[in-house]
């Protein structure tokens, strides 16, 4: 008995201290909406096109926003590591007076329940609890196979903006040995500007944690009528837009968003300036002795099949030099220590990349597995425990009571 209680409270005092994971919630009371990413850590292996349906992207979209090589032949077929942070597209809408994501839909399988869906397969981006919430489950333990599932994604959009500046949010879930300073430094942001927008009292976060981070991002301007407006590209990646017609880049040098015809569209709508002979992307530049004359066709937005141009004349003090692409990889084939896909560094000089051409693809359907902002004010909130996290604590419960009774 005497050997008992000592290997009791060992055992006791052993168990990880569980504290529920946070994750910053930026309440909302319109249907308004906003570009926004979900970072996304793969559980296993799975082809792009399998990724892409697991959140019901294009595969386009997701390649361009982890400005992934599109050019390669059946990019779409392949296999990313296990491992891979990758950076999911998404809109980020306005649901039960939160910002969330509610498009993703999920499949069940047989040996799934809430908890492997939630920790495992999504990589911890929505509980258990708030995908029974969202579902409206009465019974967790009781899941039918071929059940399709809504899971909650979170998301933010602190009107698109940092500081003043044009940003996306990036929705990051804190990984083992992750610190504040390390996520400020991999994505060019401070560790204060991280701390405003997630209302943090402390540079403090723990595994699981979901935080908030602003991706510096070119932004369109494009009319409300157009289908794709508000429009927004991180720095260093890309975006198809105009049913496959367009593409649209950011950075590096600026944050100004420049778009041109995806080479691969088929049955696109006339992309050249009215009164012209510039097509969308082209830029003429000549030397006057008061400055440079820059001519530019630009995009204007896409609305009922139409893609919108705008020609502008300008007269500015010096001629712009050759434009700059972000630079593309090609898909990776292993993950290595620290390696993220698209980092969004901040817009400086990089060497000249080249447009990325669009691949035919097919959209995908409902997924089943392969065998404050400072001045909007957001809040920390504690998400609820998950499913094997409420099981640890009735196995501590079990040890106190049987140390209890043998004291």
């Amino acid at each position: 008995m005497a050997l008992l209680i000592p290997t009791l409270l060992f055992y006791l005092l052993s168990l990880p201290l569980l504290v529920p994971s946070k994750s910053t919630i930026e309440p909302c009371s319109v249907s308004d909406s906003c570009n926004a990413l979900v970072g996304y850590t793969l559980y296993t292996e799975l082809k792009v096109s399998e990724v892409a349906a697991l959140f019901q992207v294009d595969p386009v979209a997701l390649l361009n926003a982890n400005a992934i090589d599109i050019s390669i032949p059946d990019v779409e077929n392949h296999i990313l590591p296990a491992g891979l942070f990758t950076k999911i597209p998404t809109i980020c809408s306005c649901t039960d007076g939160i910002r969330k994501s509610v498009s993703t839909r999920y499949r069940t399988r047989p040996s799934d329940t809430l908890s492997s869906i939630a920790d495992t397969v999504y990589a911890g981006l929505a509980s258990a609890d708030q995908i029974r919430e969202a579902n409206s489950i009465t019974d967790p333990s009781v899941l039918e196979v071929g059940q399709i599932l809504v899971i909650p994604l979170p998301c933010t959009c602190f009107n698109s903006s940092d500081n003043f500046l044009p940003a996306i949010y990036l929705s990051y879930v804190v990984l083992v040995g992750d610190t504040v300073p390390g996520i400020a430094a991999r994505y060019s942001t401070t560790v204060t500007d991280i701390m405003n927008v997630n209302a943090m009292g402390s540079p403090v976060v723990r595994a699981g944690d979901i935080l908030a981070i602003p991706l510096p991002a070119c932004a369109s301007s494009f009319p409300r009528y157009a289908s794709d407006h508000g429009l927004t590209v991180a720095n260093g990646s890309y975006a198809i837009t105009a049913s496959h017609c367009v593409q649209c880049s950011c950075g590096p040098g600026n944050l100004n968003l420049y778009c041109t015809p995806a080479s691969l569209a088929v049955s696109c709508s006339s992309m050249q300036c009215r009164g012209s002979n510039l097509i969308l992307g082209n830029v003429t530049a000549q030397a006057t002795s008061a400055g440079c004359n820059v001519t530019s066709c630009s995009y204007g937005g896409f609305v009922n099949g139409t893609i919108l141009t705008t020609l502008s004349t300008s007269l500015q003090p010096r001629c712009p030099g050759p434009l700059q692409f972000p630079s593309v990889v090609p898909p990776p084939t292993f993950v290595s220590p620290y390696s993220f896909l698209a980092p969004s560094p901040s817009p400086i000089p990089s060497q000249p990349g080249g447009a990325m051409p669009t691949p035919k693809t097919s959209f995908p359907g409902t997924f089943s597995l392969p065998g404050v902002s400072p001045a909007s004010g957001p809040a920390g909130s504690t998400s609820q425990a998950s499913a094997i996290k409420q099981l640890n604590h009735f196995v501590n419960a079990i040890v106190l009571c049987l140390l209890l009774k043998f004291m």
